[in-house]
């Protein structure tokens, strides 16, 4: 039996998904020309807290500006996720969670 690839068009419409069932307002970042270098995918807000998330297929790397943006909205006190899997997001949002925020 062939195995299933897991792209990560898949794991992005299975996090959008999810977070849209969980009442997250979810927007899918396009890249193009003027674009700030290594943005998010998919940025997610509820209750005033927005998380930047980069998807990635299973065992995808961050690329070197992805990984400059990331040290870029962490270090502005924001909260960002690479994500290869529905269950990071939501591991990350439980970690928020625990810290006191209403999510």
């Amino acid at each position: 039996m062939a195995k299933i690839k897991v792209l990560e068009k898949h794991v992005r419409k299975k996090i959008v998904t999810m977070l849209q069932i969980k009442r997250w307002y979810v927007y899918w970042n396009l890249q193009g020309l003027g674009c700030k270098t290594g943005l998010s995918d998919l940025v997610a807000v509820k209750n005033g807290i927005v998380i930047w998330i980069e998807v990635k297929k299973p065992g995808g790397k961050q690329s070197p500006g992805q990984i400059t943006f990331e040290a870029d909205i962490t270090g502005a006190g924001g909260n960002y996720v690479c994500a290869a899997s529905w269950d990071a997001v939501d591991n990350y949002i439980e970690g928020l969670k625990k810290q006191g925020f209403d999510l």
